[in-house]
């Protein structure tokens, strides 16, 4: 039964909101999923004991659900920390004029491509600069703390390089932050350049045209953070994967007319209520539902696929360092024992179940 504060249970309620043709089809297919999370619409495994059954319903793996996140979340961070190098890590937080946000809001092509343009821009800065090649792992994001959409990235950068002609690691690079957002402004505002008569945008012509120009003769702000290890930005980063952009726990009044959630205001630095109406909220939620097998995280760098198997052997022993093996998956079992000391398939007597049978999915 959905908690009557969790977002299930505001998809519920509200399901005429977006649960028609005129929807966002990647919206309205991961709305569905989270309404059939754990439930027998998705199937179902039986385990037992002599004294005890347990039908335990399959996930909807959505991202959108504040369920399957998490678990996807740990699978992910494991998996980094097997592939990473041990080496310090800074993160480059790339952002944008908030008039650009309705652009790429408007043009999901565009928006995927955002990735690929702020690795680019710091790949091609620092080749000019030192000559090297950086690990380079891309965060998109597209939601400020008031559920509103705002189109940044979050990236992390290695603070070394590996030149590859010489064989050698430089483990220190100097990055001028102003240059650095020189080099993502101009890339994106070409980039729209290149597009400029297909944007889909509430202005356009000259109109849009002049506000181009505006915008690439503004400075652009980015941010640098240093994590002395992989650990922190894995940590850091984790709070934007595979979840939805709310949590549960901030929502603290959800009724017919009216949606609050509690948000912390950077400008205020303190919290503060955000107060929707039901259709603002589902329209504020539909624009945060990335397109289907569109990625939230991509590799470039030295940890694109090619460099990466090309490269990274040579670096880990110039580094002293072993490569790891890739960690075994865990089961859904041994994560939930994990996250909560509690083994799922122990009945009450202490007597470990198996499985027993398997239920078909009900459409």
């Amino acid at each position: 039964m959905a908690s009557s504060r969790s977002l299930r249970h505001i998809l519920e309620q509200h399901r005429h909101l977006w649960d028609h043709d005129a929807a966002r089809p990647a919206a309205r297919e991961n709305f569905r999923k989270v309404l059939a999370c754990r439930t027998p619409a998705l199937g179902a495994e039986v385990y037992a004991s002599e004294s005890e059954q347990k039908v335990v319903y399959h996930t909807c793996k959505s991202r959108a659900c504040s369920s399957c996140g998490r678990r996807a979340t740990v699978l992910w961070q494991r998996d980094q920390w097997a592939t990473l190098p041990d080496v310090p890590y800074r993160e480059i937080t790339f952002t944008m004029p908030d008039v650009l946000w309705p652009i790429f809001n408007n043009n999901r092509a565009l928006l995927a491509d955002l990735s690929a343009i702020g690795a680019k821009a710091i790949e091609s800065w620092i080749e000019a600069e030192h000559g090297v090649q950086v690990c380079i792992m891309v965060v998109a994001h597209t939601f400020g703390r008031h559920l509103n959409f705002n189109s940044h990235l979050h990236i992390l950068v290695s603070t070394g390089g590996f030149r590859e002609s010489e064989g050698a690691w430089i483990p220190q690079l100097n990055i001028r932050k102003a240059s650095l957002s020189d080099f993502w402004r101009d890339s994106v505002i070409g980039h729209l350049r290149l597009a400029q008569g297909k944007l889909i945008s509430p202005i356009d012509g000259p109109a849009l045209d002049q506000m181009l120009i505006a915008q690439g003769n503004r400075r652009w702000r980015t941010h640098h953070k240093e994590f002395g290890s992989k650990y922190h930005f894995l940590q850091y980063a984790a709070r934007y994967l595979r979840r939805p952009p709310l949590a549960e726990y901030r929502f603290q009044h959800v009724g017919e007319d009216e949606i609050v959630f509690r948000t912390h205001d950077h400008r205020l630095k303190r919290e503060v209520l955000t107060h929707y109406s039901p259709s603002d909220f589902i329209r504020a939620l539909t624009q945060q539902v990335p397109e289907r097998y569109r990625h939230c995280v991509r590799y470039f760098g030295l940890l694109a696929p090619r460099t990466k198997a090309r490269c990274m052997g040579a670096i880990l022993t110039i580094l002293g360092q072993a490569r790891r093996p890739r960690p075994a998956r865990l089961s859904w079992a041994l994560s939930i024992k994990r996250e909560f000391g509690v083994d799922p398939l122990v009945d009450r007597m202490g007597k470990k179940m198996q499985l027993i049978a398997r239920r078909a999915a009900v459409v």
